[in-house]
């Protein structure tokens, strides 16, 4: 047998200076572009009128003024239902709805992925089927069943819906089966762990980036719903649709519209950011082997 020829070399894992310097450039400039559109709707709410209808538009604003973010806490203020109950409403919505899709998500992904019972397949290709229908083709059966369970004008008309979207489910089932390995599970049920215990304290930690870009996504979907088909109460309307209702009072309001977008854009940015950082860093420090 003829016998293979090998040839010893160093194998350098660290990339030259100049590759890390061209890539950080590109990434660099990648940002730019992204973080742009953010700096400009902050430059648009700071903007007076003239500046706003101003053509060609410019990027910057010349004459920078918080006048359209009075004039959008005048507007809200003088109206008959207060401006912090709008608030309220879309932030004990967007809490109550997220905390509760995560939970029921999150436990029957469990139960799908690693513990078998009879429909557990046909189960999960009814949530696979389910991805395929928009929220718009299911809206009058959904009005149907929240009419007839008597919870139309309340919170929890759009509350529940939230927390059975499958979307959820389905992302959590996926990572479950692949992140939580079945030589863990076991060694927790034969040290006397119940499953609810092993669901809490071994698979949850264990599928860190999963549930906290379910709550990105979750939180996101609720903050920026506007007007909702369950809902005729004004006092129970959300803050996005307050907002919109602003910017149809035509030019004259488009000053306090830009401060309303900046407001509406602030608190999903800053969850992400938060859950963004904690998703890199259980990336990095998750690995486990079976």
């Amino acid at each position: 047998m003829a016998k293979l020829r090998t040839r010893n070399h160093k194998v350098v894992l660290n990339r030259s200076r100049g590759g890390d310097a061209g890539i950080t450039f590109v990434l660099a400039i990648l940002g730019l572009f992204m973080f742009l559109p953010m700096v400009y709707v902050v430059m648009q709410s700071l903007k007076p009128l003239d500046e706003l209808w101003m053509f060609p538009p410019r990027f910057y604003v010349v004459n920078p003024t918080l006048t359209n973010y009075t004039d959008l806490l005048t507007l809200m203020n003088t109206s008959w239902v207060p401006f912090s109950r709008y608030i309220f409403n879309t932030v004990f919505v967007s809490v109550v709805g997220t905390v509760g899709n995560l939970f029921f998500s999150s436990m029957a992904a469990y139960a799908m992925a690693k513990i078998k019972f009879p429909g557990g397949k046909m189960m999960f290709k009814t949530v696979q089927t389910s991805l395929m229908f928009h929220a718009t083709v299911t809206a009058t059966t959904s009005f149907l069943i929240m009419s007839g369970l008597g919870l139309l004008d309340t919170y929890w008309a759009r509350i529940i819906p939230a927390w059975g979207t499958t979307l959820g489910l389905y992302l959590m089932k996926q990572f479950m089966e692949s992140g939580v390995t079945d030589a863990v599970l076991e060694s927790a049920r034969l040290d006397g762990a119940s499953e609810i215990r092993t669901y809490w304290t071994i698979a949850m930690p264990m599928v860190k980036p999963a549930w906290l870009t379910l709550i990105v996504y979750s939180f996101q979907g609720l903050w920026n719903a506007g007007a909702s088909q369950y809902i005729q109460s004004e006092q129970l309307k959300s803050f996005n649709y307050a907002i919109q209702q602003v910017m149809a009072g035509g030019i004259k309001r488009a000053g306090a519209g830009a401060a309303s977008t900046v407001i509406m854009m602030i608190v999903p940015i800053a969850v992400f950011v938060v859950t963004q950082s904690n998703i890199i860093e259980t990336m990095g420090s998750s690995g486990m082997k079976d």
